[in-house]
């Protein structure tokens, strides 16, 4: 039976952080406004947001090295570990207004605060290490990061990491206190509750099949009900596809010519995680390392301090794993159906390309645990196989595109946002630093999809977000500002910064 719901002003696909915070932010830009979820899933916040499928760093390019290339001449290129971490305080101060306006509450359930670390070994590594601590320490944004290449310093910073180790090999670390451990799960089930409250209705259990502009301009989504088995029709101004790896294939049934040329890799996750409370108590940091050669970005191997349902946790990984599903919760025949034929050229230069990643991959998945556990002891010289588990964590699904500078098929690192010319469709795609900059990442579709209200916006904007528009490292009397009240609101306790 075709079934016709009441015109929603606003579509959200998918109930992660993405949609959570489109939703919280047009909710308080113009509260008047309808607006309807869809999620194939009988909860919020369960695909690539949930805590166990999501890395939890609150990327800030505090630790993680791949935001730092190293370029031929050996000086150290920080602009994109600049825009990352600005990004980043553009979500704290988000996250903050709605704590201080009591929108969420107890921001400890989602955020802590955690050293954020570094750590190489061999002459070459530590050398480059101390170029990108003095590249960083300059800038207002990285102030009290530290560096040390003592061995009784870094025991100190990190005793499970040096206790026992070889000493053949000089090891060096920078550290910063400010660093964060996000649950995004958590903070994604906070925003939804909020929007709930708000008269935002969740549709859970309600994939969407189909979506297709109709003749007077709305956009109407065919979607099937799970638990009745019913197709429904619902028309909306405007939709967000923010459905993780399933974003790929209702952008391409929506049609756009944006949406062309466009493939997607699938990369799934495997971490270890410990299962011994005194392991886990010995370490208290989110450490980084180096990627092999010839390993992806999202290879870089780290040790992490998590809070999950406000117990310590300790993970290590991420070990690459493949799946042709682009959803943990998707179907095996998800990579085959993305190949249309406008993008199948495309997928087959990236296919040539990247024989180095497929052979990564390949050598991945072979992994047995002990081999797990080699790598793990690069990190913990004395980690026992009885006290780590596997698990799988969340699908990501990297963008394949056509780049005037990576040619034809080029595989990207990051998120992509593609909007209609019109504005009225948006959809998210790619992976990390994902979560960490959704505020920012939400803001700028409002700006491409709103241009007509943007203007009319920018008060209330400001009033969430103070550096709106201005860059905090120029500014470095807003940056303290914006570092003190963050912190006192998000109960992080951080002591006040020095900015010289």
């Amino acid at each position: 039976m075709r079934k016709i719901e009441t015109t929603s002003d606003v579509f959200l696909i998918g109930a992660g952080i993405m949609s959570a915070t489109l939703g919280t932010l047009l909710k308080e830009l113009v509260p008047e406004w309808k607006i309807t979820v869809f999620e194939k899933l009988s909860k919020t916040g369960e695909e690539s947001s949930n805590e166990w499928n999501n890395a939890g760093t609150g990327h800030a390019a505090l630790c993680e090295l791949n935001y730092t290339a190293e370029k031929p001449d050996g000086s150290v290129d920080i602009s994109k570990a600049i825009n990352i971490n600005e990004q980043f305080q553009v979500s704290m101060q988000f996250w903050s207004y709605l704590v201080k306006n009591r929108l969420i509450h107890n921001p400890q359930d989602f955020i802590r605060q955690l050293p954020h670390m570094s750590l190489v070994q061999g002459e070459q590594n530590v050398e480059f290490l101390k170029k990108r601590f003095e590249a960083l320490s300059n800038n207002p944004l990285f102030q009290g990061m530290e560096f040390s290449e003592d061995p009784e310093k870094l025991m100190e910073w990190i005793p499970l990491i040096m206790q026992n180790r070889s000493t053949h090999e000089p090891v060096a670390a920078t550290k910063i206190d400010s660093g964060t451990d996000v649950n995004f799960g958590a903070l994604t089930r906070m925003l939804f509750a909020h929007l709930e409250s708000k008269d935002v209705h969740i549709n859970h259990n309600h994939s969407v099949t189909d979506i297709k502009r109709t003749s007077d301009g709305l956009w109407e989504l065919k979607v099937r009900n799970l638990e009745s088995g019913t197709v429904e029709h619902h028309k909306a101004k405007f939709v967000f596809i923010g459905g993780g790896g399933g974003s790929l294939h209702l952008l391409q049934k929506s049609g756009i010519p944006e949406g062309k040329h466009i493939g997607g890799f699938p990369v799934s996750g495997i971490f270890m995680v410990c299962n011994n409370p005194k392991v886990i108590e010995q370490h208290h940091a989110k450490v980084y390392g180096k990627a092999k050669v010839g390993a992806p970005p999202m290879s870089v191997p780290h040790l992490d301090t998590r809070f999950i349902d406000n117990k310590k946790s300790l993970l290590f990984g991420p070990f690459a794993g493949f799946s042709p599903k682009f959803l943990k919760t998707g179907s095996v025949f998800d990579l085959v159906t993305s190949v249309k034929p406008d993008n199948l050229l495309t997928m087959l230069a990236a296919g040539a390309k990247e024989m180095s990643l497929t052979k990564y991959l390949i050598q991945q998945v072979m992994l047995s645990k002990e081999q797990r556990m080699e790598e793990l002891r690069e990190f913990i010289p004395n980690a026992k196989s009885e006290d780590w588990d596997l698990i799988v964590a969340g699908q990501r699904v990297q963008v394949i595109k056509d780049t005037e500078d990576g040619g034809k098929g080029t595989l990207q690192f990051g998120t992509e946002v593609i909007t209609s010319e019109d504005g009225s469709i948006a959809a998210l795609l790619g992976a990390s630093p994902g979560a960490s900059t959704a505020v920012q990442v939400m803001l700028e579709i409002l700006r491409k999809c709103f241009p007509q209200y943007i203007t009319g916006w920018e008060p209330k904007i400001k009033e969430m977000i103070p550096s709106y528009g201005l860059p905090l490292m120029e500014n470095r009397e807003l940056l303290r500002e914006v570092h003190l009240s963050t912190a006192e609101t998000l109960c992080l306790s951080e002591k006040e910064p020095v900015f010289s």
